[in-house]
């Protein structure tokens, strides 16, 4: 089991220094002072942001490998620093906010390109690896955020479902996960069979047990971008 990060840890990539650091950049008017707060206190932040922000919401229709478009967003960034003003916010939303406007502007004019190939995975919540390369850069992190949104819901299962055929559906979801190395067969159809197999509900209920499973879903894989870790111990619903 993954241990969570304590703060001060290097998964804490992009903090309050951070932001100091991006203030004193655009105030500092001598070109080598700006490359070295640049290179000292920002680069290894806006490379994190960026790398997790096109792996958890999947931007992976571009002709070129994700470690260049990775550069292209990080290049973006360096070029609007200035735009941003201090005590307007913070820094890490607005350049999250800024990143992922790129990658959706240059995403979706790729997107026409794939669509006849794959119409129905981009919406879906268990969406498929494009290709091989995407696919070993993030086994890793895909396996550790399962590891930890599997424990976050054995804390919290009874938490956000009291009536126990709710449970009993949200369990077995639980366990499509836990077996997923083992699961050959991970179109929805099948998934929802072995569901209703193992649960002895219909499909309609399971649908609404997995789509408020898919709402904590989206906050924990941004609160896992974000911080590189889940808070499995919380409890209670934050939706």
């Amino acid at each position: 089991m993954p241990r969570k990060a304590k703060k001060g840890s290097p998964r804490y990539y992009f903090t309050q220094l951070t932001e100091d650091a991006i203030i004193r950049y655009n105030k500092e008017e001598r070109a080598y002072m700006k490359e070295r707060i640049y290179n000292d206190h920002i680069r290894r932040a806006f490379d994190k942001l960026c790398e997790n922000i096109i792996h958890t919401f999947k931007f992976y229709y571009f002709d070129v490998p994700s470690e260049q478009v990775k550069q292209e967003v990080i290049s973006f960034l360096v070029i609007n620093m200035h735009k941003f003003k201090e005590g307007k916010g913070k820094a890490f939303s607005y350049f999250s906010i800024v990143a992922k406007n790129y990658l959706i502007l240059h995403n979706n004019k790729n997107y026409a390109h794939y669509k006849s190939h794959d119409t129905m995975d981009v919406l879906d919540w268990n969406q498929k690896t494009k290709d091989k390369e995407i696919k070993r850069e993030e086994d890793e992190k895909v396996k550790e955020y399962v590891t930890q949104f599997i424990e976050y819901w054995e804390n919290n299962i009874t938490n956000v479902f009291t009536r126990k055929k709710d449970i009993l559906v949200a369990d077995s979801v639980l366990e499509i996960f836990r077996r997923a190395q083992h699961i050959e067969n991970f179109n929805k159809k099948a998934l929802y069979i072995m569901i209703r197999e193992m649960s002895g509900s219909k499909t309609q209920h399971i649908t609404r047990i997995v789509n408020t499973m898919k709402k904590y879903h989206q906050n924990l894989s941004t609160e896992y971008m974000n911080v590189g870790h889940i808070d499995t111990t919380s409890t209670g619903s934050f939706l």
